[in-house]
């Protein structure tokens, strides 16, 4: 019996599967007779296994009978993206802040409501029991994190993540007003860079300060994690610095004549390999390039 139902389970993502490859094939639309003939499912299937992904945001339906992938995919895939490219130059960067504080180094990216952890230098010392291990999530609101993505949201988007979420607490520190949380944001918008005063966990206390890609936009938070009784205010700078150069890292911009940005230049290295001392020449070479096409800023 239950054989047969991990056989039908399997069944049902390959057809789902099958789906998707087939809308992916259709710059526009598609619609249920053309992704049944494409796939070799009976239409009354097809529509059934669409309507399952339409609810689940993975494809979308225009009009009656005509499909489109789902905007579901792009957040994915942005997530993905996310974890793969920033984590890959930050690694030797949380290596170095690691050594410097001896103390939990974080990397995360914002899905939804919340941030996933996707990579951690674990702290050398005693146990301390910290929520934020690679691959949990925790929402906005309580980490030092979290705060940045809604520092970049603005006044409106504070607004609406508040109506979504009801702002729940998690400890007695944290902040479950719009009033406290826009009084928060005004002074890491000032300071540049966010703390978790045991909002998350009580006797645990965070730094975190943004990481940027070549556009401006917030990609993934670092952050330093401790118990309350260790941490230091003075690592909000170091923890600040880190953060900008796995920003320059990511790539420098590389602009038109206009001004406009074009592209972006990037080195890729093993981490062991990885000299920060590169980001400089990595800039210079996008300048020349950006240049080179007549750019004169």
């Amino acid at each position: 019996m239950a054989t047969s139902e991990s056989k039908n389970s399997i069944q049902v993502i390959e057809r789902m599967t099958r789906l998707l490859d087939a809308l992916a094939g259709h710059p526009e639309t598609a619609t249920l007779k053309q992704l049944a003939q494409e796939t070799g499912l009976h239409p009354s299937t097809a529509h059934r296994i669409l309507t399952a992904l339409v609810h689940d945001r993975l494809a979308e339906r225009i009009d009656q009978g005509n499909y489109r992938l789902g905007i579901r995919l792009l957040e994915l895939g942005n997530l993905v993206k996310a974890r793969i490219s920033v984590r890959e130059h930050a690694l030797p960067f949380m290596r170095q802040l690691h050594a410097a504080t001896a103390e939990a180094v974080n990397l995360s990216v914002r899905h939804d409501d919340e941030i996933v952890y996707v990579e951690r230098t674990s702290a050398g010392r005693a146990m301390m029991r910290v929520v934020n291990i690679v691959g949990a999530r925790a929402p906005l609101h309580i980490t030092a994190v979290g705060k940045l993505f809604l520092m970049d949201d603005g006044p409106d988007g504070l607004l609406a993540y508040a109506e979504r979420t009801r702002l729940p607490s998690y400890t007695r520190n944290t902040l479950t007003s719009v009033a406290a949380l826009e009084k928060e944001l005004d002074r890491i918008t000032k300071q540049g860079y966010a703390l978790d005063n045991e909002e998350a966990e009580l006797g645990v206390r965070c730094i975190g300060a943004a990481v940027r890609d070549d556009t401006g936009a917030l990609v993934a938070g670092l952050s330093v994690s401790a118990p309350a009784e260790r941490m230091k205010t003075a690592w909000a700078g170091l923890v600040r610095d880190t953060a900008q150069k796995i920003s320059r890292c990511i790539g420098a911009a590389v602009r038109d004549d206009t001004g406009a940005l074009v592209a972006g230049l990037s080195v890729s290295a093993p981490a062991e390999r990885m000299k920060t001392a590169w980001a400089g020449l990595v800039r210079d070479t996008a300048q020349e390039i950006s240049r080179s096409i007549g750019y004169r800023g």
